[in-house]
């Protein structure tokens, strides 16, 4: 976990393994089109607008995030409470910036991934990469590609199944989120069921740390709320 030097005047003791980046009153810390991103009720909240011409889809012309601006996340557990209604989101974490979009920041890196349909939460995806990485219920490795570029994704085995994993999530309500990164292992889990295992030996392209950014995505007008976020690290 590297800091920035304005946090470093804050008592070690907040940093000795963990961190709350979201203090439940204010985006402090956090950078993002504030047009779209705010806090209610105590929750960082995402939420897209109608398009006047055509109300099934959003104003939003490219997927676009929230970056947390205190430090960046390596190794890591990570866990946080959502709640979705329409549309995709996810959290990107070991990710980068890529040049800024006309809605806002753009990332690219890996997303665990929730959604208010009935296919994607849980899954491990690369935003603007390698694309799906697992789906869920999924237990993979990811290997190089011959060619460089797309990956070899090899399943390896399960961590349960999908439409019962999908059974426990509650539509338009709070979930439970934990996502742990260790080296090249990946993990992700909702409402306490292992959603993803990955091992990630695609060396050239496997990140080990980078930022942590909170995604609304384009599509339908769509509202997303984050709440008791903690990150753990061993340091």
């Amino acid at each position: 976990m590297k800091l920035l030097p304005a946090l470093l005047a804050l008592s070690t003791a907040a940093f000795a393994g963990e961190i709350k980046p979201f203090n439940g009153k204010d985006l402090n810390g956090w950078e993002g089109n504030m047009e779209l991103w705010s806090v209610q009720d105590g929750t960082i909240t995402g939420k897209t607008p109608a398009d006047p011409t055509n109300p099934a889809k959003s104003t939003l012309k490219h997927n676009t995030f929230l970056i947390w601006r205190a430090g960046t996340v390596g190794d890591f557990e990570m866990t946080f409470k959502y709640r979705i209604v329409a549309g995709n989101s996810g959290v990107q974490y070991r990710s980068k910036e890529l040049p800024k979009g006309e809605m806002g920041p753009v990332i690219s890196g890996y997303q665990a991934d929730f959604e208010a349909g009935a296919k994607y939460s849980g899954i491990l995806y690369e935003e603007k990469g390698r694309g799906i990485l697992a789906l869920r219920g999924q237990k993979t490795t990811i290997k190089p590609g011959p060619d460089g570029k797309k990956p070899v994704v090899e399943s390896t085995g399960t961590t349960g199944s999908s439409d019962e994993i999908q059974a426990s999530i509650k539509s338009e309500d709070w979930n439970d989120y934990k996502i742990v990164a260790k080296g090249n292992h990946l993990q992700h889990f909702i409402n306490g069921k292992q959603t993803i295992d990955v091992t990630d030996d695609d060396s050239a392209n496997a990140a080990k740390e980078g930022l942590l950014a909170l995604q609304i995505h384009a599509g339908p007008p769509m509202t997303v709320q984050f709440k008791d976020i903690v990150i753990k690290t061993d340091k």
